[in-house]
């Protein structure tokens, strides 16, 4: 299939196949085309360029953008998007003056949502999934990483890790799959945290391994979960396994994750909210992606990644939704983009680098995904008529999302 997008209004994110990351004040620059067009075949980007230099006589369908900008499709790193139930009640009890860890106490949070999970079908579960799926890709999501980690039996989190297999057959985005058995400890190991440790490496792992189920080896490493000592236990166990790191790090605490993150070569670390000097030195020089979830920080009324630090000292970062039912239960990556400009004062180019080509990069996926360059795939997002890429974070309620585009094909 042929698609040529003419009379673009403005076309972003033009890189050279080789930009696989933008870092510290290059996250500054949004490379960008006025006037543009855009030309797909099959489902890969194979031209684009200034409006006086389209191909005429192109044998295409011809979708016409005056007035619109176009951009690579969002690229959401971090969801908890396959899940059972919600947790609405837990929402309330924050509101009457419970803490996180004052609910997750009383047998709510991670564990809630375990409970729910380990009684609800597979085929239930993968319904409840899609629909949230559905929903998020009608908001320009064109790639994203689903984590387990509501489980926390080997037979619930294999389940989970299932769904999302089928998920990835079934669905035109790019999936990829993050076992995080290591998420909390279930009651029944309440008091036996290295017998639940030990769970996830003897019987776990070699089971995803077996059946190739997922991509990710990640953990919760945090003061009341798990410590230094076994979130470098599980990673190096993980990383046996041929899954590559990634981490829950500083949401509440800091303590040493970050360096034990780097040391494991992790993809990305996740979270961020407190950050210390130690944690920007030891992500320097390296090929870990810190990873904001401003979504989080606004619905439990936390701290915000400080992300002008983390980008004034050079870094690079990406944002990414933590879609879960408990701390962050929406997918919506405009609302992402938007909060990071008004909470944590990155600049809309920031911003839209940070979900597109930097989220892909955190994914291990940015070889074909979140940039435009001829050879990558065609996921795109098409906005309504706009004034400029900086209505996008600034219209934070409205949606401005008119067509979406994956693999070359009108989803929505």
């Amino acid at each position: 299939m042929s698609i040529l997008i003419i009379n673009i209004k403005q076309l972003l994110q033009i890189h050279d196949t080789s930009v696989l990351k933008v870092s510290g004040k290059d996250m500054k620059i949004l490379p960008k085309i006025e006037n543009a067009f855009l030309h797909i075949e099959d489902d890969k980007i194979v031209a684009f360029g200034k409006m006086e230099d389209c191909p005429s006589n192109l044998k295409a369908t011809r979708l016409d953008a005056t007035g619109k900008i176009v951009l690579p499709a969002w690229c959401d790193s971090h969801t908890h998007i396959v899940y059972a139930g919600h947790r609405e009640q837990e929402f309330v009890d924050r509101i009457h003056g419970l803490t996180y860890t004052e609910i997750a106490n009383r047998g709510g949070g991670i564990l809630n949502s375990a409970t729910v999970l380990q009684n609800t079908s597979e085929e239930a579960l993968y319904q409840q999934s899609i629909a949230r799926l559905k929903e998020v890709i009608k908001l320009g999501t064109g790639a994203i990483e689903i984590k387990s980690g509501y489980g926390l039996t080997p037979e619930a989190e294999l389940k989970m890790l299932r769904v999302i297999k089928r998920i990835k057959a079934e669905f035109p985005l790019e999936v990829k799959a993050t076992f995080l058995g290591a998420h909390a400890i279930p009651n029944v190991y309440k008091n036996d945290k290295k017998g639940y440790v030990d769970l996830i490496i003897k019987d776990m792992l070699p089971a995803i391994a077996h059946e190739k189920l997922a991509d990710f080896i990640d953990i919760f490493c945090e003061q009341g979960y798990f410590d230094l000592e076994d979130t470098d236990k599980i990673l190096g166990a993980g990383k046996s396994h041929g899954l590559i790191p990634k981490i829950h790090v500083n949401q509440f605490n800091a303590f040493g994750g970050v360096a034990i993150g780097v040391k494991h070569d992790a993809i990305s670390v996740d979270h961020l909210e407190v950050l210390n000097e130690e944690d920007i030195a030891a992500l320097k020089n390296t090929n870990t992606m810190p990873v904001a979830l401003p979504g989080c920080s606004y619905f439990l009324g936390i701290p915000y990644t400080p992300a002008r630090k983390l980008i004034d000292s050079g870094l690079p970062l990406a944002l990414a939704t933590d879609y879960n039912p408990g701390s962050a239960p929406s997918g919506n990556m405009n609302f992402v983009v938007s909060t990071a400009c008004i909470k944590m004062n990155m600049t809309p180019e920031e911003a839209i680098n940070a979900a597109t080509i930097n989220g892909a990069y955190a994914m291990g996926i940015s070889e074909n995904y979140g940039s435009i360059s001829k050879g990558k795939k065609a996921n795109l997002i098409i906005t309504k008529p706009i004034p400029s890429y900086n209505y996008l974070p600034y219209a934070f309620g409205e949606n401005l999302i008119e067509t979406v585009i994956l693999n070359g094909k009108v989803i929505a």
